[in-house]
Order: C-alpha cells, then sequence, then structure tokens
C-alpha cells in the first residue's frame, strides 16, 4: 500500500487535521509546564515521560532560535539546529 501525503485528501477536514494535531501538541506541551506536569508521547515506538522542567528547556531554546533568526531575518545569515 503507497502512503499519500495527507495535505492532497479530498476531505478539507483530513487535509485541516495535521495542523490541528501540531496545534493541540502544542497546547498540551503549554499545559504541561504551567500546571509543571509530565507530558506522556510515543517516540520510536516507545512510552516516554517527558518531565515539565525539559518541556520548559526545549520551549526556551526555540524562543531564542526564534529570536535570532527574526533578527538576521533578510540578511542571508542561515542557522541549522544541532541535534544532541
Amino acid at each position: 500500500m503507497m502512503k499519500q501525503d495527507i495535505s492532497h485528501a479530498r476531505n478539507p477536514d483530513q487535509r485541516a487535521s495535521l495542523a490541528a494535531l501540531r496545534r493541540a501538541a502544542q497546547m498540551a506541551r503549554k499545559i504541561a509546564i504551567q500546571t509543571d506536569t509530565a507530558l506522556v508521547v510515543v517516540r520510536d515506538g516507545k512510552l516516554m515521560r517527558i518531565p515539565a522542567d525539559e518541556l520548559r528547556a526545549e520551549h526556551e531554546a526555540r524562543n531564542r532560535a526564534e529570536r535570532l533568526e527574526s533578527t538576521f531575518c533578510g540578511t542571508g545569515v542561515r542557522f541549522t539546529s544541532r541535534k544532541k
């Protein structure tokens, strides 16, 4: 069976579902940070708990990167992320 990109689905609700899932995931991260609770996710087929402290650190790092990108926007400077 061939996998098809959902952005090409005939049904508009299906096309919008990926964006909705991303918004829901972001809201879950925000609530977990606010309530100081861990987030449970599946990564590489394994259940993982991500503590609120780690979520905060990821959020702050993403914000710093976005601020840097907006500072240098239009200057031709390119940034690449490095994974740990």
